[in-house]
């Protein structure tokens, strides 16, 4: 009982009573509206109160953002997973209950305690009121705490803290992912784009344009100003600037030459899509890949969550499937 009353206390966090307390009165005005069976499981009744109760923040937010037949099958599968969240929470309860474990009074007493000190500056008659105010009593509002406490710490009983990832498990990771330690390249680019006008006959006049302009890039001209003169891209008023773009902004044919370009150099003509371009690289950043050895405790971390979630998922699966659960 001491081991299982110390997972009580290291997973347990502080629940805001202003969320608690929103929850409860929901659950209580619900239930004067509309009411009825959304399910049982295993003999315990979850009804639709309780469910519109849990689902009642997120469907504020949706009905800000959809309307008519959208917004119905938005809260269809808000509802749906609420009913669920309720289920497994009853079958764990149930498993706690079989497994004939106990909350020590002082775990909840020390949960009841730290709410009334962080929310209400340790005012026990004012945490009281608050709670008389929308139809609680303390013993129910305990209750409550005391189902959040089973709930959490049942979740955390099948995770084992001294979990292990081996390292080839890691290295595997590292090697799939990389992405994820890659930093994002970019680069600080001017463009040139002199239209070809193949349609209209003048395509050797124009390429003529486009080594004259090449011609005095490399003379010394100004960028920019070479740009206001001859471009025809939409950023010609800014001297060609495209400012910072990352990879995928342009036509892969132009991006393969643009990215290996180096710093400061000025690209040969390119002939692409019917139109002439000169590209320039003013600067570049990012595109580095960090270490294994840099990212091996994040990653780490990472597995350990995936699998402590696996083992929970496993772990409700089978009371799931041992149990007798009826939807309405």
């Amino acid at each position: 009982m001491r081991g299982f009353a110390n997972i009580f206390l290291a997973v347990s966090g502080l629940a805001l009573l202003s969320l608690c307390c929103a929850a409860f009165a929901q659950e209580h005005q619900e239930a004067q509206v509309v009411d009825g069976i959304a399910a049982v499981v295993n003999g315990d009744v979850i009804t639709f109160s309780q469910v519109r109760a849990l689902s009642a923040p997120r469907e504020k937010l949706l009905r800000s953002q959809y309307t008519g037949g959208e917004l119905e099958n938005k809260l269809k599968e808000v509802r749906q997973a609420a009913l669920k969240d309720l289920m497994d929470r009853r079958l764990i309860i149930q498993a706690f209950k079989k497994e004939s474990f106990q909350i020590p009074d002082h775990i909840v007493d020390q949960r009841m305690h730290d709410i009334i000190r962080e929310s209400f500056g340790g005012d026990r008659n004012t945490f009281i009121k608050t709670l008389e105010a929308e139809s609680y009593t303390v013993g129910e509002f305990k209750e409550k705490e005391m189902e959040r406490i089973i709930v959490q710490a049942m979740r955390s009983k099948n995770v084992k803290t001294s979990m292990v990832i081996p390292p080839t498990k890691i290295e595997d990771y590292y090697k799939q992912h990389r992405e994820e330690f890659t930093s994002k390249e970019q680069i600080k680019l001017r463009m040139i784009m002199i239209p070809a006008h193949a349609d209209t006959g003048n395509s050797a006049a124009q390429k003529a344009m486009a080594e004259e302009v090449l011609g005095k890039l490399a003379s010394g001209a100004e960028f920019d100003r070479m740009a206001q003169v001859y471009s025809e891209d939409s950023t010609r008023d800014l001297g060609g600037d495209w400012g910072w773009i990352e990879r995928k902004t342009l036509a892969p044919a132009l991006e393969k030459i643009a990215f290996n370009m180096p710093v400061g150099r000025i690209s040969n003509i390119i002939d692409y899509a019917g139109n002439y371009y000169i590209l320039k690289v003013e600067d570049k950043h990012g595109g580095t890949t960090r270490s294994l050895a840099e990212v091996r405790s994040d990653i780490e971390k990472k597995l350990i969550q995936v699998e402590a979630q696996g083992l929970q998922e496993r772990w409700i699966a089978g009371l799931r499937a041992k149990a007798y659960i009826r939807t309405f």
